[in-house]
């Protein structure tokens, strides 16, 4: 039997197995009369060595060309003997014989790279519990050809030991049996060192899960029997105190104060510790942008509760990030031609993270400025208020508008980081704008002044996998907006629309995705309604192959005058390969007058996307044409965003 110390030693070959004892022969008794016969000497053995200096070496010499020059040695490589271990893909990664081409300047340097190669199959075989194992190589010529050598490396492993019995000993814990539990080998598996490392590493991951922040492992020990070839495994784990969420502490430069970081964290004082939380509180504070790195660890402290457990603050370390950020960006759609967007936000403008924000948008359709103010995790965690001022021109074919906004609304939203399942949003908005739009009671193109109080309500439900990329799941949202507006006299009305996305994945590469959207408005008729306030379809987002708000109703002109609902519907086969993927898509709906959406004179486009897929999302192209194709509707239609179409 062998009592290694430390399992390295094993997987690293340092440590040989021997084989059966010898039993040494009984010692026979001799009568005193009877002396032994002196043993016969061989003749050769008394002869003297040959001095040094009498013997001529010979190198090998290596094949020349013809010019003088030494030429290149090619080699082949085989290994025998390991198809039924599995170390061949780890040993052909890393094996010397076959970098560099296979080949060499000589046939010595071939040599010393088999002997590195039976070395290191031989700490893979003992590292994958072959601890047995033995290597041997064979270099040999190729007939009729002197520059070819053949390398042949005969692996014979020896039967694989087995964990026989696993001790964990130390403290108790609550609730009993936490670091078995957690030890995810069992008796009978292969004592394989990657495998008995990631079950210790296990244990201190799913220990400060349970309270246990401060657990440290012994020194394993391992008694291998080379006649049962199993392993007896014991590792002393020490728990620490179970522990229980106290304050917060901060050192360095504190970004924010403690009192926000605890509105931050996902957990309160007295609860259980628990590692997952505290990472959580990690990745939530890198959010906010507002530090450059962070780090949290927890600190003991010298109470103890009557329970027994003891409370614990965590120390969060954090330098501070660029507070103000500059950013742009471009898009290009058919129908509404090309966008440039810039922005300046200022973090911390209003401590604790309240942002202060300045957007301007130049395009041939839209040109707007807009001043925002945002307070991140507003007295809760991933609650937001958000307050805003925008002006805009808007110059589409459906209405010319110069509008002036004030919002502002409390959400709950999902973002790329934290995908949530249930999101709301409550707002108010009151706008003023002047809007030039086609009238259809006097056949004849008016500017109209409106002024319009809403509150936009907003509650989604989402299942699916990922934000910007989904594969499986399903999406549902729900807005209303009851309004109410002044043009001479005051009326109101109700505005909502229902959209539901569904994806599924099909084998690998492909995911199947589908889209129903309807909308309508009740309490007004159509003239009534602003122009902007209206329902319309078409475009980008919506019904791809058609123009911005291009379906629908049309005036005199053929302009989209927009409607009071709507049906819409999408469905796409998303095929990727690698960082690269085509989307064939087809698209349908309509715009109505009427307050509630029909299946009559459905729309239909068809195209199809390419997708590159970057670490926050796919860059998206579509090309699309309408189907049945009528006079002035454009013959194909572009789309380039970030993020699938739906």
């Amino acid at each position: 039997m062998i009592r290694p110390r430390d399992l390295t030693l094993l997987a690293a070959g340092l440590l040989a197995v021997p084989g059966q004892a010898q039993t040494a022969p009984p010692v026979q008794e001799v009568a005193a009369a009877q002396a032994p016969a002196p043993p016969a000497i061989d003749p050769e053995l008394l002869r003297p060595l040959t001095p040094l200096s009498e013997f001529t070496v010979q190198p090998v010499a290596a094949p020349a060309a013809s010019d003088g020059k030494p030429v290149v040695i090619r080699y082949d490589v085989s290994v025998e003997g390991i198809a039924a271990t599995g170390v061949g893909t780890q040993f052909n990664a890393l094996s010397t014989l076959r970098e560099n081409g296979r080949k060499s300047e000589s046939a010595a340097q071939v040599a010393i790279r088999a002997d590195e190669d039976v070395k290191l199959l031989e700490k893979l075989l003992r590292a994958d519990g072959y601890f047995d194992a033995r290597v041997d190589s064979a270099i040999t010529p190729v007939p009729n050809e002197p520059t070819r050598l053949k390398v042949v490396l005969t692996a014979t492993p020896g039967e694989r030991y087995r964990l026989t019995t696993i001790t964990l000993t130390g403290p108790a814990t609550v609730p009993p049996l936490l670091a078995r539990s957690a030890f995810s080998l069992q008796p009978g598996a292969p004592i394989v060192a990657v495998d008995i490392e990631s079950a210790e590493a296990n244990i201190k991951l799913r220990l400060p899960e349970q309270g246990y922040p401060f657990v440290t492992l012994g020194q394993r020990d391992i008694v291998l029997d080379d006649v049962t070839h199993g392993g007896d495994y014991t590792l002393p784990v020490i728990p620490g105190v179970r522990s229980r969420f106290a304050g917060i502490r901060l050192a360095g430069d504190p970004v924010l104060p403690a009192a926000h970081v605890a509105v931050i964290a996902r957990f309160k004082p007295g609860e259980l510790y628990d590692n997952r939380k505290v990472d959580d509180l990690r990745r939530a504070l890198v959010a906010t942008s507002l530090y450059s790195s962070v780090s949290i660890e927890p600190v003991a402290t010298d109470a103890v509760d009557s329970d027994g457990t003891a409370p614990v603050d965590l120390l969060v370390k954090g330098g501070r990030g660029p507070r103000r950020t500059l950013s742009g960006s471009a898009g290009y759609a058919t129908g509404e031609g090309v966008k440039l967007q810039a922005s300046y936000i200022d973090r911390n403008r209003f401590p604790s993270e309240g942002a202060l924000g300045y957007d301007v948008i130049a395009g041939n359709q839209l040109q707007s400025v807009a001043a925002t103010f945002r307070r991140s995790n507003a007295g809760q965690r991933d609650r937001s208020f958000l307050a805003s001022l925008t002006a805009a021109n808007q110059d589409y074919a459906a209405y010319n508008a110069k509008t002036l906004t004030l919002a502002a609304s409390l959400a709950r939203l999902s973002t790329p980081i934290w995908q949530k399942r249930w999101t709301w949003s409550v707002g108010a908005e009151l706008d003023a704008s002047r809007e030039h739009d086609f009238d259809q009671s006097r056949s004849t193109s008016d500017a109209r002044v409106f002024g319009i109080a809403a509150v936009p309500l907003q509650l989604g439900f989402d299942s699916s996998d990922n934000l910007l990329d989904p594969t499986r799941g399903f999406r549902v949202t729900i807005r209303n907006s009851p309004e109410l507006s002044y043009q001479k006299t005051a009326f109101g009305y109700d505005r909502s629309q229902i959209e539901a996305t569904a994806y599924r994945k099909i084998g690998s590469n492909i995911v199947l995705a589908g889209r129903l959207r309807t909308a309508e408005i009740v309490g007004a008729s159509t003239a009534e309604i602003a122009p902007t306030r209206r329902i319309y379809a078409g475009g980008g987002g919506s019904v791809r192959g058609f123009g911005y708000q291009e379906l629908g109703p049309k005036d005199a002109t053929n302009a989209p005058i927009g409607g009071r609902s709507s049906v819409e519907f999408g469905a796409e086969v998303r095929y990727r390969f690698g960082n690269f993927g085509v989307v064939p898509f087809l698209d349908g709906g309509q715009v109505y007058d009427a307050s509630l959406p029909k299946l009559t004179g459905l729309r239909y486009g068809a195209g199809i996307g390419g997708r590159y897929y970057t670490n926050f999302g796919p860059l998206r192209f579509d090309i699309a044409t309408p189907i049945g194709r009528k006079p002035g509707e454009s013959r194909v239609a572009i789309y380039i965003s970030i993020g699938q179409a739906f």
